[in-house]
């Protein structure tokens, strides 16, 4: 059975892709992964398709992990299957298209040089990113003639590459799309650049073009992108298709990418025109809020603990006996009278997000969720526990339980090859990924507390008191040391039966 590269296309989509390789590349997009293939290029692919943009999508990786799925898009001619399942107004749909969107696919930390000559690029307007909220941060590092590990490194890199390119020109910024779960991503990601810009020395000038020549905006995006299905289905498609594609991704159909922008911006990006559910919006909070406290905040309550438990994808989550009534309490009980917003039209949107959990179509692997889960808990789940904290009262139970899940979940330690692994409840193993550093402070948090003969309500008491992991300490939160320490000391005694 072919791969899917250029051989195996025909027709309209045959078509586009010739044509995509004579046009110049007007979108960077750092972050190779399912997501931002089953939101932004899709979106930019139906923009394609109705003439409605122009130029090809240059795709590179944020961090070096993600060399091998970069090999394999290049492998493939930067061509991807994306089959979208789900309902529609009641209705079951499924739409298969191979996306034609990546005129250009490399890997920086092999090819530096072709990063800085987008730089220089003037067809160059967009920056896309989903480097999930962990790549939003500062890591000093020296600017040298290699590689930049950070993302927010490289963009600073970028951009001075550009502006030495340009002299400096007022129309030579770009637009950036950070598609990281983040609240303020845009704003957040302008002020690393300048912090680097600082920590490298370079000119004034170029800080102040920065911020007044280039779009950093706010964005937030909604869309459950599963990636590859299981291997069964896979094999059953590709043996339909006569294609076989490693890089297969699914979707549902719901998408909504809310931008904090004015509306003029639509002649650069064109979504709405291109039917697409796409807010400009002078206001972001109100639709961060919702999706990140409710849908995310779902997601990362679910994963560590439905993992631990052995379930493996989000709708088993939710059929489980026991957890899909409990994350249900969690969110309608517990999250939503943390957000001031109306009750009904949250309890509304909240209803929406079990539907869509539910889709018999999407199988979202609770492992794919979980990775980078210890940044994902402080942005999602965090400010409703502190919410409670701030008025004097005890930690909520299923918000605890969510909690104790996440502990049990990072009670990890590190391998000879360097991966960090976990013990299901079934005592089954699995890989836990995050940040190193952090993995390391707590996997010797819970070695010490085992070999010092600690307590589970000491150990948890410390792992809560660490501003590392959390941005603050959580120890004195009233009940929750005690709630997370009653469902640890439970599950140890289930193993031990």
């Amino acid at each position: 059975m072919k791969l899917m590269t250029k051989t195996a296309l025909s027709g309209e989509t045959k078509s586009r892709y010739e044509a995509l390789q004579g046009m110049p590349v007007t979108v960077l997009q750092i972050g190779e992964g399912n997501f931002l293939r089953g939101f932004f290029d899709w979106m930019f692919n139906e923009c394609l398709k109705q003439g409605l943009m122009e130029g090809g999508v240059a795709v590179v990786q944020p961090r070096p992990a993600g060399r091998e799925k970069i090999r394999q898009l290049a492998e493939q001619d930067g061509l991807y299957t994306l089959v979208i399942r789900g309902m529609e107004e009641g209705v079951p749909v499924s739409r298969r298209e191979v996306i034609p969107v990546f005129s250009d696919v490399f890997d920086p930390y092999e090819e530096w040089g072709r990063f800085a000559e987008l730089a220089a690029s003037p067809h160059l307007r967009i920056v896309v990113s989903n480097t999930t909220e962990a790549g939003l941060v500062f890591r000093p590092e020296s600017l040298g003639s290699g590689p930049i590990l950070s993302f927010p490194g490289k963009i600073t890199y970028l951009l001075f590459q550009r502006y030495q390119a340009f002299k400096g020109a007022k129309d030579s910024g770009l637009v950036f799309l950070p598609c990281e779960l983040l609240e303020q991503n845009g704003d957040t990601l302008r002020n690393l650049v300048l912090q680097y810009a600082k920590d490298w020395n370079l000119p004034e000038d170029f800080r102040e073009w920065v911020q007044n020549h280039n779009r950093f905006l706010n964005s937030l995006v909604d869309r459950i992108v599963t990636g590859y299905p299981d291997l069964q289905e896979a094999e059953t498609w590709f043996k339909e298709w006569g294609v076989r594609d490693p890089l297969l991704c699914t979707a549902e159909p719901y998408h909504l990418w809310a931008i904090e922008a004015e509306p003029e911006l639509e002649k650069l990006l064109p979504f709405r025109k291109a039917g697409l559910n796409v807010y400009f919006t002078k206001d972001l909070k109100p639709f961060q809020q919702r999706k990140v406290s409710i849908l995310n905040g779902a997601h990362t309550w679910m994963a560590p603990l439905g993992l631990i438990y052995g379930l493996v994808h989000v709708r088993e989550l939710l059929e489980h006996r026991e957890l899909g009534q409990r994350v249900k309490q969690a969110v309608l009980n517990e999250i939503l009278p943390t957000l001031p917003y109306a009750r009904e039209e949250l309890e509304s949107y909240a209803r929406t997000v079990f539907e869509r959990f539910a889709n018999p179509y999407i199988r979202h692997r609770l492992e794919d969720i979980a990775m980078n889960a210890l940044s994902k808990f402080r942005v999602r789940l965090l400010p409703a526990l502190t919410h409670y904290g701030g008025r004097g009262e005890p930690a909520p139970e299923q918000l605890v339980l969510g909690f104790a899940g996440l502990l049990r979940y990072y009670r990890v330690e590190q391998r000879a090859d360097g991966s960090f692994a976990g013990r299901k409840l079934s005592g089954e193993t699995y890989i836990v990924r995050d940040n190193p550093d952090l993995l390391v402070l707590i996997s010797e948090i819970w070695l010490h507390g085992q070999t010092a003969g600690e307590s589970t309500e000491q150990t948890v008491y410390r792992l809560l008191g660490e501003e590392k992991i959390w941005g603050q300490s959580l120890a004195d939160l009233k009940g929750l040391a005690a709630g997370i320490s009653f469902w640890l000391n439970r599950w140890e005694e289930e193993e031990q039966r």
